[in-house]
């Protein structure tokens, strides 16, 4: 049976009250500006990397190098956007800036719902993670190049919530080069839907 990914596409409002930084697998998805295939192209249902798609591959492997805490899983480059599996593992660091970050909410926040608005500053989450990814591809590819836009904002995310979820995962994103024609990403279908519409 195939697996369809259409839940993991919505654009994702972080989950309230829920702490990114804590242990677990997280599936996350980049995308390009305009999803533009900067990143390569796919023939014979295998993904040729541009130089700028070498730069987003070298920068993703070299991410454990920056967090500690963080283990990377199945991840595949595509031509407009990226998707991978991060797995934020528990140590000292992190429980300590969870519970550091707990400490300096600001008091106008202490009578209402305890909410992740916060999130920035704990070392180590998510967001840090990815918005340091996609810093870190734009600085690189802007050394010999123009300077232009490679990034759409935010990203999409998923928690994963049991080893079911994540094998269909995991196996979803090794056939994603293959897929690539059924893809929602992929501009040339979404061009033809468009025409045979109008």
């Amino acid at each position: 049976m195939k697996f369809k990914l259409e839940i993991y596409h919505r654009q994702s409002i972080r989950l309230p009250e829920y702490d990114y930084s804590q242990p677990g697998y997280y599936f996350i998805t980049v995308c390009c500006y305009k999803k533009q295939y900067f990143f390569g192209d796919i023939k014979n249902q295998k993904m040729l990397l541009s130089p700028i798609g070498e730069i987003a591959e070298q920068c993703w492997l070299e991410i454990p190098k920056h967090f500690h805490d963080v283990k990377l899983d199945k991840y595949v480059i595509m031509p407009n956007h990226m998707h991978g599996l991060i797995k934020i593992v528990n140590n000292r660091q992190n429980v300590m800036a969870r519970d550091v970050a707990q400490h300096v909410v600001p008091l106008r926040h202490i009578n209402q719902p305890s909410q992740n608005k916060f999130q920035h500053i704990i070392p180590q989450s998510l967001g840090v993670i990815i918005r340091g990814y996609k810093s870190i591809v734009t600085k690189l590819y802007r050394q010999n190049n123009v300077e232009y836009r490679i990034w759409q904002r935010n990203y999409y995310e998923r928690v994963i919530r049991d080893q079911s979820e994540l094998n269909r995962i995991r196996g979803y994103i090794k056939n994603n080069p293959a897929n690539w024609q059924d893809d929602r990403n992929n501009l040339e279908i979404t061009h033809r839907r468009d025409c045979f519409l109008n």
